[in-house]
């Protein structure tokens, strides 16, 4: 028997204005849908026992055993989008339309759906609003009584197509804003991270208080210094700072935010900053123990002590946690010895994955920074990092930028060779010299200095990559997600490399197709995991977007560029991209 009828509740998704999201930013939309999908649609629908028929670029369709099933996954489907749109401007919003129907419907042997049940979901779907859902009288009869819901009666409406006119129903989502919460990391509830038995501590993004939003600079880099700092005590651990900086410019329980990082205290603070002063109110917060302040102070001091203010904190910290005198627990490291060095460090921590005008510009600061202060540890590993990038993500020539690199990695730890910071940037340009045992000294080394340095655990998880040891690979991504638990794409992206090392092809797709990682420049390694998951027309398409902005590219370059010890270890890369008919 090649079909089958039978009665199903159908329900159509479909996102509103697909055609401007796309033709506005193709790649970005592109890679957001597929977070949609995995993160948020095709779970909701699986918790709700509904089946998904077939999905198109813009929409989905899928079926239920019940009306009931169908509009508690809709509802949760509009819950989750305006959870994800929340403070995000007009233009960029991704809002769905939903019709629901019961009706009779004929299945293939394939598993799709055909007949009038789907096409009245169909067009139910297409008049509804954004953001609402519209149901067929025969829908709402099922679900009246059995749901406490908002219901509008449309009237008779007639629907395209449909002989005769129908009864429509229109549900609108819960629009009270919703409460802020970090990004997660899955589409299912992460499980709460456990209390570690030592003193655990998360900094959370100072206020600028000077009413200047050009002072906004100087004050995530007073966070950041302060987070580096505290990392640096013996026996403390530290959240990261991307994952404190996750809640930012957002309304915060500290109870709660302790939780979700897994940390005991919670500091925050504000500062102002003027031409000659600077004022900081600092606050430690015991967020395990109903929110209680520990330790709090004012600082007012000349705009040249901002060192010294950063060290008090520090102490101040310790000593309120651990109980013992601070200066037995700092680990001093470098300071700039000018303030304009400084401003211009400052300005361009980060800037180096986000593009190549950012990377361009932070390789210009950081220049004018070392020449300022020749023994700016910090500015000279920034240097080197942006360099690197510059040739192995954002196609600048390796000449002279690669060994320019190398001199300023290696100047940074000749000013400081108790820098965590600074082995881990020279570990980087090391592994993309091949230098494999060198890099793998220079990861160790920054770990030990400084075993809260996630950035260094995850880069130890790429260089065990190349080497052909993808278990360990995931082993030090889980570790540094446990110390970064709101990370920077790139973790991901690494993530997904050591998955397809590893045969995991599926959960490959998944953390390489995440929106912040999509747009680091993993987009090659996407390609190869789609078509190594079977997925090959999907590849196909992801390898004309990536050949559009990279018509160059090519994978045989692969040898004389990356950073694998030998091509057998890079083979399952290879066989990805010659699936998905990559140029060779």
């Amino acid at each position: 028997m090649t079909e089958a009828r039978k009665l199903a509740a159908i329900l159509v998704a479909d996102i509103v204005g697909f055609s401007r999201l796309t033709a506005s930013d193709e790649d970005r939309t592109l890679a957001r849908i597929r977070t949609l999908r995995s993160d948020l649609v095709y779970p909701t629908i699986a918790v709700h026992r509904g089946r998904v028929v077939k999905s198109t670029g813009d929409g989905v369709l899928s079926e239920f055993r019940s009306g009931v099933d169908a509009v508690r996954c809709a509802m949760e489907l509009q819950a989750g989008m305006l959870e994800r749109n929340s403070g995000l401007p007009g233009d960029r919003r991704i809002e769905l339309r939903i019709g629901i129907h019961i009706g009779d419907v004929v299945e293939e042997a394939d598993g799709d759906l055909m007949g009038d049940g789907v096409n009245i979901a169909a067009r139910l779907e297409g008049i509804a609003k954004p953001g609402t859902i519209c149901l067929s009288e025969d829908a709402y009869r099922q679900v009246r009584s059995r749901l406490d819901l908002a219901i509008c009666d449309l009237g008779e409406r007639v629907l395209k197509n449909i002989p005769e006119p129908m009864r429509v129903y229109a549900l609108e989502a819960d629009t009270t804003p919703p409460r802020r919460e970090p990004p997660v990391l899955t589409g299912a509830t992460p499980a709460p991270l456990a209390l570690l038995d030592k003193p655990s501590i998360a900094v959370l993004p100072f206020i600028n208080m000077s009413g200047d939003a050009e002072q906004e600079f100087f004050t995530d880099g007073l966070t950041e210094d302060i987070i580096t700092d505290l990392s640096n005590v013996p026996g403390f651990f530290v959240i990261a700072r991307n994952s404190t900086f996750a809640y930012k410019g957002k309304p915060s329980d500290v109870r709660q935010i302790a939780r979700d990082l897994g940390v005991k205290y919670i500091l925050e603070g504000s500062a102002r900053r003027s031409d000659k002063r600077l004022r900081v109110n600092v606050q430690l917060i015991n967020g395990s123990e109903g929110g209680n302040h520990v330790w709090a102070e004012r600082f007012d001091r000349d705009i040249a002590d901002i060192f010294d203010v950063q060290d008090e904190v520090t102490r101040r910290v310790v000593e309120a946690i651990s109980g013992k005198l601070g200066e037995k627990n700092i680990v001093s490291r470098s300071r700039p010895s000018n303030l304009e060095a400084y401003d211009l460090c400052v300005r361009s921590r980060g800037k180096c994955n986000v593009s190549r005008s950012d990377n361009s510009e932070a390789c210009a600061d950081l220049e004018r920074a070392v020449q300022i202060d020749q023994n700016y540890c910090e500015a000279h590993s920034n240097l080197a990092i942006s360099l690197l990038f510059g040739w192995i993500i954002w196609g600048e020539p390796q000449i002279p930028g690669r060994a320019k690199a190398l001199m300023h990695a290696q100047r940074a730890v000749e000013i400081d060779p108790g820098d965590s910071h600074a082995h881990r940037i020279l570990g980087c340009v090391q592994l993309y010299e091949r230098n494999w045992d060198e890099a793998k000294f220079q990861f160790d080394t920054a770990v030990r200095q400084n075993p809260n340095n996630a950035d260094a655990v995850a880069w130890m998880g790429e260089l065990q990559i190349y080497l052909g040891k993808p278990q360990a690979a995931l082993t030090a991504c889980a570790e540094a997600l446990r110390l970064n638990p709101r990370p920077p794409g790139w973790y991901f992206w690494i993530m997904g490399m050591a998955q397809i090392s590893s045969g995991h092809y599926e959960e490959a797709v998944a953390s390489l197709s995440r929106e912040e990682t999509y747009g680091t420049g993993s987009r090659e390694h996407l390609i190869a995991a789609l078509a190594l998951a079977g997925r090959v027309s999907e590849a196909q398409e992801e390898a004309r977007l990536f050949l559009a902005g990279n018509p160059n590219w090519r994978f045989g370059d692969l040898a004389a560029n990356s950073p694998f010890r030998s091509m057998s270890i890079a083979q399952p890369f290879v066989d990805g991209w010659r699936l998905a008919g990559l140029p060779e």
